[in-house]
């Protein structure tokens, strides 16, 4: 069934494309890969515990090994071993006096995350900082 006009039904049928509808799904789908852009940037996800003096931390510039709550260690979004960990570190910083930030999720045994700053040590790093999330008033 062609669509036509009541008044000359001799017109042909409409041939031009609507591209309001179009627009409406691309303006949709713009917003929503800008909204999750960031999100997948991030990587790992840690709820860090709360403290009154927080210093903002860079992963990408920084040497930054990351504990998750399943406790999976991870230095700069990447997996890593935990035997392989002091020597991801010589590669990446060699004898730099550069400090390492270790962050790890609050529900993280304290068990792990001392033998973490022990293997840290242990591989000659000794400026070590502990990354945590500004604390609020509840």
């Amino acid at each position: 069934m062609a669509f036509g006009n009541l008044l000359s039904p001799t017109r042909s049928s409409m041939s031009e494309i609507n591209i309001t509808p179009l627009v409406d799904v691309v303006l949709v789908l713009l917003i929503i890969f800008m909204v999750t852009a960031p999100i997948l940037q991030t990587g790992i996800e840690v709820n860090l515990p709360e403290t009154r003096t927080v210093a903002p931390v860079d992963p990408e510039q920084l040497a930054v090994i990351t504990i998750s709550r399943e406790e999976v260690l991870y230095y700069r979004s990447n997996p890593v071993n935990f035997n392989q960990l002091g020597e991801s570190l010589r590669q990446d910083i060699g004898d730099s006096p550069e400090a390492i930030f270790l962050q790890a999720d609050e529900d993280v045994r304290w068990k792990t995350i001392v033998a973490v700053v022990d293997e840290i040590r242990v591989s000659g790093y000794n400026r070590i900082n502990l990354v945590t999330k500004p604390y609020r008033e509840k």
